[in-house]
C-alpha cells in the first residue's frame, strides 16, 4: 500500500501530458498527404496551362505562373483529415463547421483551419506533492487520467489551452480530495478516491467538450516516520480487536457452563469440565507442558512408605 521513501531527486512527481498518445514507431505517417497535395499541384498545373495552351495557342512564362499559382490555390483549398482529427474551420474569425475525417474543402483567404483536434483516448499523469490530509498528514500521491475530446468545438473556443486546463483541473481535485480525507482514508480507500475524483473532473471538463474516462491513483508514498507510526497503530488495533474477541468469546463460554450447572446441579462437575476445557487450549497451543498429579504415582509413594517402615 505504502511505497518505500524516495528522495526528491529519485522521485519525480510530475505533471507529463501526452499530447500525442502515439506509442514511437506507431506515430501516423503524413506521406500519403504529402503525396496527395503534389499529385494535385502536377494535376491542376498540367490542367490549366493545357487549357491555356489549348486558348491561346502557346506557353509562355506568364502561363506558366498562372497555373502554379492555380495549383498552389487548389492544395491550399483542399485538405486531408486522419481518421482521429477533427479539424474546427473559421470563416472570417467566426466558427463555421468541424470537418473530418477524409478529404474536405475550404474556400481560400475566406477560411481558415484553426485547430486539428486528436479525438483518441489521452493519458496524463498529475501528481500532488507534500499535501496535507485532513489530519494534517503530508502525502505524495501519483495519478493518471484518460480523457478524451468529444466536441471539437468546444475545445477550441470554450478553453484557451484545453490540454493544460484538464491538466490543472487534475491537480487542482486531486489535491481538494486529499485535503477532505485522513491519511488512513486515503490509503486505504484508493477506488472510493478514483471514483469521487473522476465525478468532480467530469463536472468540471464537460464545458470544455472533455469526456473523462477514468482516473485511477497509481502510488502513495508517506514519510518513513509516518509509515511505522501508522504501522504500530494499525498492530495496535488489531490487538485490542483480538482481546475484546477472547473476552465475548470467554463470556459465551461461561454462559453455556451456567447452563450446564443448571441441566447438571453439580458445580464441581461443571468446575472440571471449564479445566479440562482450558487444558485443551493451553495443548492445542503448544506452548508450554502440563504436569497432572496422578494417583498411580501415590500408590507408589505409599507402598514406598510402607517398605522404608519394615
Amino acid at each position: 500500500m505504502f511505497g518505500k521513501e524516495k528522495s526528491s531527486d529519485e522521485r519525480r512527481f510530475r505533471v507529463a501530458p501526452d499530447v500525442s498518445t502515439e506509442v514511437v514507431g506507431e506515430r501516423a505517417s503524413s506521406a500519403g498527404v504529402l503525396l496527395f497535395s503534389a499529385v494535385l499541384f502536377v494535376v491542376v498545373l498540367a490542367c490549366v496551362l493545357g487549357v491555356c495552351a489549348l486558348a491561346t495557342g502557346r506557353v509562355t512564362l506568364g502561363l506558366i505562373i498562372v497555373a502554379a499559382l492555380a495549383a498552389l490555390l487548389a492544395i491550399g483549398c483542399c485538405h486531408i483529415a486522419q481518421q482521429w482529427e477533427r479539424v474546427v474551420v473559421l470563416r472570417l474569425g467566426r466558427f463555421n463547421r468541424v470537418s473530418g475525417p477524409g478529404l474536405f474543402w475550404t474556400i481560400p483567404v475566406i477560411e481558415s483551419n484553426t485547430m486539428r483536434v486528436d479525438t483518441r483516448t489521452r493519458v496524463t499523469t498529475f501528481y500532488a506533492e507534500e499535501t496535507l490530509t485532513a489530519d494534517l498528514v503530508p502525502m505524495n500521491v501519483d495519478a493518471v487520467l484518460f480523457w478524451h475530446v468529444w466536441d471539437a468545438a468546444a475545445a477550441c473556443t470554450e478553453v484557451g489551452d484545453f490540454t493544460r486546463a484538464v491538466e490543472m483541473a487534475a491537480q487542482t481535485a486531486l489535491r481538494d480530495a486529499i485535503g477532505r480525507a485522513s491519511a488512513a482514508e486515503v490509503a486505504i480507500r484508493r477506488e472510493q478516491l478514483d471514483r469521487e475524483l473522476k465525478r468532480v473532473l467530469e463536472e468540471k471538463v464537460a464545458p470544455w467538450g472533455v469526456t473523462v474516462l477514468s482516473v485511477e491513483v497509481r502510488d502513495i508514498l508517506l514519510q518513513k516516520e509516518l509509515q511505522e507510526a501508522m504501522s504500530l497503530e494499525a498492530q495496535a488495533e488489531q490487538r485490542k480487536k483480538a482481546r475484546i474477541i477472547l473476552m465475548e468469546a470467554e463470556h459465551d463460554i461461561y454462559e453455556i457452563l451456567d447452563e450446564m450447572e443448571e441441566l447438571i446441579g453439580d458445580h464441581e462437575a461443571v468446575s472440571r469440565l471449564r479445566t479440562m476445557h482450558l487444558l485443551n487450549e493451553s495443548l492445542r497451543e503448544g506452548k508450554g507442558t502440563v504436569v497432572i498429579p496422578s494417583a498411580f504415582a501415590e500408590g507408589f509413594n505409599e507402598g514406598l512408605g510402607d517398605l522404608l517402615k519394615g
